[in-house]
């Protein structure tokens, strides 16, 4: 076990979590943001990031301070703390994305680790290699493998205090990054970041990372802490919580301020085309679109970065209160109506429903059925499973409607899509007692009739007959042949 992460409440693969970082001397509330502060260029000083916004850590590149004479100095010289006048853990990157960007780097490892560690910096980064999406797979393996050996030196490097990262790459190849992953875990290392993803994020390949992400946290353990490198737009922190990070790193909100972008929580506006600013945060109340437009421009980007800096704790601590309350999903299926991006990530989170459902509490507060997607969320998934241990009687009814007046079966089983049939006394427990609409899609029909599969198929001797309310067609071609249907909906007519 590591003892450096402490799992508090969770949701799927979802966690509010405690990491603590002991050089800095504080524990870290996740899923947490670290935003990332560049030593040349602050646009929100460190130390308002902590007193203002709650920042409990950010991320800082030590290649750059390692590379300029003065910042370099003044490293050495006061620490990276009392250089950024913050009280929180600092993390720092080794220079990976300039060697992603330019080609090489002049640093090694140990240099950096050494470098990290002689600066104060309280959870250090090797240098690995951040290989890009859709690559060869012998360029992948052999990236994957120089990463390794990356790990490899970090191990043999005395960090002290320092916490180390372990970064998990293998470009788009699944089970490469899932071979990763369990590297990363074998090792002494202690956070766990999934690298080369920002492609992905912007080129708006949300499935794709949602694919990457749920193999990387196949291999690694459940105590290790992940972070997702490179995402800070906050209209996908809950889809990757769900598929279970727990750091997220944000240049967005300075970056974006720069080039006049206003951040929500469905995707990123240009100021420039807005009449009204919906956000309660300080800068939305205190201005309308005109003055802040009227602001120079200086004056303009801070206070832009302000108001994204604003959504975007917001949407975090609203991450790990859905987390707590074990609504999460409720909140990614909100999230995923926004944007087309965000639903291809929705659908691609539930293909691994089964990795969610090994992790999910069995009982949470109501299940809301709000898209034909919750069908396949992995709480319908556990009921069928589940469905294999009940046994059932020679002649077992299974109806949407309550038990008939008049009948000769041996039982009546309630039937409710998405989840299928179940005894009436599980009727108010969860999930069952879910709250759906009356107009639902095919699929929760057919979520149903795999429902009524699994239970005839664990009982075979038994004959059902199922009452149901006008099923389609695709819902009645998914039921065994075996199982008779009443269409009660064309008996409630005569």
């Amino acid at each position: 076990m590591r003892d450096a992460f402490e799992i508090r409440a969770s949701d799927g693969l979802a966690r509010v979590g405690r990491l603590t970082v002991p050089r800095a001397g504080v524990t870290v509330e996740t899923p947490a943001l670290m935003p990332v502060v560049n030593p040349n260029l602050q646009t929100i000083s460190p130390r308002r990031l902590h007193e203002e916004f709650g920042a409990e850590i950010l991320i800082t590149n030590s290649y750059i301070i390692r590379t300029t004479d003065d910042l370099r100095e003044r490293a050495e010289r006061q620490g990276l703390h009392e250089m950024l006048d913050f009280p929180g853990a600092i993390v720092t990157d080794s220079g990976s994305f300039q060697l992603a960007e330019y080609g090489e780097i002049d640093t090694t490892t140990t240099e950096i680790l050494e470098f990290q560690r002689e600066i104060g910096s309280d959870i250090g980064t090797p240098v690995d290699i951040p290989t890009p999406p859709d690559v060869s797979r012998e360029q992948a393996e052999e990236e994957l493998a120089a990463t390794e050996e990356a790990l490899a030196d970090a191990e043999a490097v005395d960090t002290g205090e320092m916490l180390v990262n372990a970064p998990v790459q293998g470009s788009t190849y699944t089970d490469l990054r899932e071979q990763a992953g369990k590297h990363a875990a074998s090792t002494e290392l202690d956070v766990f970041p999934v690298g080369a993803v920002v492609p992905l994020l912007n080129s708006y390949r949300y499935d794709d990372m949602i694919d990457v992400t749920a193999a990387a946290k196949r291999g690694l353990g459940a105590d290790c802490p992940v972070h997702l490198f490179g995402a800070g737009h906050p209209m996908m922190f809950a889809l990757a919580a769900a598929v279970g990070c727990d750091l997220f790193d944000s240049a967005a909100y300075a970056l974006y301020a720069r080039d006049g972008r206003y951040l929500t929580v469905s995707g990123t506006e240009q100021l420039d085309e807005l009449s009204y600013l919906p956000c309660p945060c300080p800068i939305c109340t205190e201005h309308d679109p005109d003055s802040l437009r009227a602001l120079d421009e200086r004056e303009r980007e801070n206070a832009l970065a302000e108001h994204n800096l604003h959504v975007t704790f917001a949407e975090i601590r609203r991450v790990r209160q859905a987390i707590r309350e074990g609504s999460l999903m409720e909140l990614v299926e909100q999230r995923a109506r926004a944007h087309p991006a965000s639903a291809d990530g929705y659908k691609a989170l539930l293909d691994h429903a089964e990795q969610l459902e090994a992790n999910d509490r069995v009982s949470k507060g109501t299940f809301f059925y709000t898209s034909p997607e919750s069908a396949r969320r992995p709480e319908v998934l556990r009921h069928h499973e589940r469905l294999a241990r009940l046994e059932t009687p020679e002649r077992t009814l299974l109806t949407e409607f309550g038990e008939p007046a008049d009948h000769d079966h041996d039982a009546v089983w309630r039937v409710e899509p998405p989840f299928g049939p179940f005894p009436p006394s599980l009727s108010e427990t969860y999930p069952l007692h879910a709250e759906t609409p009356e107009r639902l899609e095919p699929p929760a029909y057919v979520a149903a009739a795999d429902g009524v599969a699994s239970l005839a198929e664990a009982n075979p001797e038994t004959t059902f007959t199922l009452g149901h309310d006008g099923w389609p067609e695709a819902a009645l071609a998914a039921l065994p042949a075996d199982v008779v249907t009443e269409d009660l909906s064309e008996l409630g007519e005569d």
